[in-house]
């Protein structure tokens, strides 16, 4: 069942870049407040996300990844309009190619564009309410939004069920009776239960163990095929991003500071960070455990409210020089489908984990 959206009749005509992407952000911001005083003045702002770009094409899986505090979720959640945008661009292209600027529709007309863009949460645990039975969980937004008659609601919820792996008699269960994995499965359902076209997965797999992770990241690849959907994939778990992703966004205290390929991001790194956080990264060869050295960085993530001048990993850069501390490093291009934030992107040598 396609959900058309109308235009929201404020939006002048819109394009976007490239008309293969779904999705353009550009110069998103998000800040939040500092309250302080007893007249809860707002004495400074956390720059949670701070001046992001990328695309997303119709069909990929893009990957969002950085250490916790990066702004990842956020920015994913600025996209779901869940967080309302400090300053940017979100272009969406809608089912009939037409565009519309995400950030710049009122609360009032989001309702159809939440249908057409859904999030996978990280906790399976509290993302469901354990006053609500399964049925009632995944067709809640078919309730509220009265997009179907009662019956077709009951054979969609039954459908849905059985293609993430679940029994139908499941429906009037309550969520304390499933595992986590179970769990999971019903939180991608509800996702789904509005046919979206882009799904933002924040990490969908992390509160997971390890042979439950497998299973629902297949789960998502074959989900993605069926329906046509396109993901962004938050994580903070390189492995995982390598498994599933198609590209990879690199962040750093909310900026972007690498983008690309993702076999290339893990062959070359073009940016100091990204090579630091490729050094963590799990191998099962036992001769590239021994070649590969892992990076330690020195000091502490940059704090957002108060970040320091020029390249904001200077601190920590074992490559840093003067223009580091004093100019910030645009995001520019560096080779095929590459993009870095780091002066000396092109001049570097940093070690991957795939030879």
């Amino acid at each position: 069942m396609t959900n058309p959206i109308p235009h929201t009749g404020l939006q002048p005509a819109l394009q976007m870049g490239n008309p293969e992407n779904l999705l353009e952000v550009t110069g998103l911001k998000k800040h939040f407040p500092i309250i302080k005083g007893v007249f809860a003045a707002a004495q400074g702002y956390v720059k949670a996300v701070d001046d992001v770009s990328f695309s997303i094409r119709k069909g990929e899986t893009l990957g969002l990844v950085g250490e916790s505090g990066c702004g990842k979720t956020t920015a994913g959640r600025c996209i779901v309009r869940a967080y309302p945008v400090t300053a940017g661009q979100m272009l969406y292209q809608l089912r009939d190619e037409s565009v519309v600027d995400l950030a710049a529709v009122p609360e009032k007309e989001l309702s159809p564009f939440r249908r057409d863009i859904r999030m996978i949460f990280q906790d399976p645990y509290s993302s469901l309410n354990p006053r609500m039975t399964i049925f009632e969980a995944v067709s809640e937004v078919l309730r509220v939004n009265n997009l179907c008659s009662p019956s077709e609601m009951r054979d969609r919820v039954e459908a849905l069920l059985k293609r993430v792996g679940l029994r139908p008699e499941y429906m009037q269960r309550y969520p304390h009776a499933f595992s986590g994995g179970e769990r999971q499965r019903i939180v991608v359902a509800r996702a789904l239960i509005t046919n979206p076209r882009l799904v933002v997965c924040d990490e969908a797999v992390s509160a997971l163990d390890v042979s439950i992770r497998a299973q629902i990241l297949n789960l998502l690849e074959e989900l993605q095929a069926d329906f046509d959907l396109t993901y962004l994939f938050i994580s903070h778990d390189l492995s995982v991003i390598r498994h599933i992703c198609d590209r990879v966004v690199v962040m750093y205290v909310g900026k972007v500071v690498e983008v690309a390929d993702a076999l290339d991001l893990y062959t070359r790194p073009r940016h100091p960070y990204t090579e630091a956080l490729l050094s963590a990264v799990p191998i099962a060869d036992p001769r590239g455990r021994e070649t590969r050295k892992h990076i330690h960085l020195q000091g502490e993530i940059a704090d957002p409210s108060n970040p320091p001048s020029g390249c904001y990993f200077h601190p920590r850069c074992k490559f840093a020089q003067q223009v580091c501390r004093e100019q910030t490093p645009e995001l520019r291009t560096v080779g095929k489908n590459r993009q870095a934030a780091c002066h000396f992107a092109e001049s570097i040598q940093l070690q991957g984990v795939i030879s």
